[in-house]
């Protein structure tokens, strides 16, 4: 391993820049998982690799976590949850279409949705020349929930305008069987083992 010889059938690799291999034949060693959320400030941009943004998400995280990739994405000016993991089958699997994982938002308008509206948006709109699928949304004057599990490119935002209506804020509140709770703009934290295996049952 590395240039030393191990006889001990039980020692332990958690190191996986090591180089282990047996008769001569190397293995490679499974990449540990992680699974972290972070409430993202407005001003920082979904991604890893812009060289131009300003300010990324991974900017946000110690330099051992910068490895790790959005599970979807969050515009500039969306705040609230976002999940970031090296777990390409998770990834694939909160994002796929197909397995239709729920977003909740919460969101500013600037007047009061009218109820033909908000009926309007729940049963679909048309956008892009696809209609939206059905959602859900409370309602409480200007403030209101809205959970959907489509993830087009600035999805709630644009729903809303084509009724001529201006989303003042929008936070993510939950992902899938994730919530944001306390957590509070920029912070981060690591899963708990139950809501690893929560998102796995998905």
């Amino acid at each position: 391993m590395s240039g030393k010889t191990i006889l001990e059938p039980s020692y332990p690799v958690t190191d996986i820049s090591q180089v282990v291999a047996l008769d001569g034949k190397r293995f490679v060693l499974p990449e540990e998982k992680i699974y972290i959320i972070l409430n993202k400030p407005k001003g920082v941009i979904t991604t890893c690799r812009d060289k131009f943004a300003d300010r990324k998400v991974t900017d946000l995280l110690p330099q051992h976590l910068k490895n790790l990739y959005p599970v979807g994405r969050l515009d500039k000016d969306t705040t609230g949850l976002l999940l970031l993991t090296n777990d390409g089958e998770l990834t694939h699997r909160m994002i796929h279409p197909s397995f239709e994982t729920e977003k909740a938002y919460y969101i500013v308008l600037n007047k009061p949705l009218k109820l033909q509206d908000k009926e309007k948006i729940e049963n679909g709109v048309l956008l892009d020349d696809k209609v939206t699928a059905p959602c859900r949304i409370t309602e409480a004057g200007k403030e209101l929930e809205i959970v959907i599990h489509e993830g087009r490119k600035r999805q709630v935002r644009r729903m809303f305008s084509l009724l001529h209506y201006h989303v003042e804020e929008l936070v993510r509140t939950r992902q899938g069987p994730l919530s944001l709770g306390e957590l509070k703009e920029g912070e981060w934290r690591f899963l708990t083992k139950d809501e690893v295996k929560q998102l796995r049952s998905i």
